[in-house]
């Protein structure tokens, strides 16, 4: 089974059937999920019920994106933040869940406040509604998460955000409470990826030795439609 996330800067049908023939994998159950900057973490949670549920005993987890292709050039406010990328991860069965229990909502009457409109579509946000929504009320959101994995904040090794800015970030971070975690900052080297945002950064803070086999992270990734979802991962 393959579980592929992509957004509508792709608007191929089936990204993940595409990805699933370039890698030769033989009659694959494919799947795009359209959750934009929160579409890893969702995609990571529908692998893991799959594989609970026994639907599916190995998954292709991938968060990718094309933001050069949606970008305005001439909004400075948008196009100095965002990036392209990709990530992936593998899901499957363990005697003990490296995955925790997921967290995951929307408010979908403030969906526009982050949007692609247009023709050419083009990305566009509500800089200041995103902000005040995500130093806010997602706080208490990715304490929740925690909670459900049976874990204090501050049990956590490591925060990984989606990488929005770091004005997001760092007072969503701060909030959040972890004070023993490192936080994940790849926005300044790698950008706003939106779906890819947090396998890369994730994978960064592995490679850096920053925390270590075993150890409890948690992913929270919000953003399109203001959507979110997190769930804390043993570090692989």
């Amino acid at each position: 089974m393959l579980v592929a996330t992509s957004t509508a800067v792709d608007r191929s049908p089936n990204m993940a059937a595409r990805v699933a023939a370039r890698l030769g994998m033989p009659q694959p159950a494919t799947m795009d999920l359209n959750v934009v900057c929160a579409g890893f973490t969702h995609a990571l949670a529908t692998a893991d019920h799959a594989v609970r549920a026994g639907g599916a005993s190995r998954v292709l987890v991938v968060g990718a994106d094309k933001m050069s292709e949606v970008t305005d050039w001439s909004d400075r406010s948008t196009c100095v933040l965002v990036g392209d990328g990709a990530g992936a991860a593998v899901v499957e069965a363990a005697e003990e869940s490296g995955i925790g229990p997921v967290l995951w909502g929307s408010v979908p009457e403030m969906g526009n406040a982050v949007r692609i409109e247009g023709t050419p579509p083009r990305f566009a946000q509500e800089g200041q509604s995103v902000y005040r929504w995500a130093t806010t009320q997602l706080p208490p959101i990715a304490r929740r998460a925690c909670e459900r994995a049976g874990l204090e904040p501050a049990d956590l090794a490591g925060v990984v955000l989606h990488q929005a800015n770091l004005r997001i970030i760092e007072p969503l971070a701060e909030k959040i409470g972890a004070v023993n975690a490192v936080v994940a900052r790849d926005v300044t080297e790698s950008g706003n990826t939106s779906a890819a945002s947090i396998p890369l950064a994730f994978s960064k803070l592995v490679e850096q030795g920053a925390v270590s086999t075993g150890d409890p992270v948690l992913l929270f990734g919000f953003g399109g439609n203001l959507s979110y979802a997190g769930q804390v991962v043993r570090c692989p």
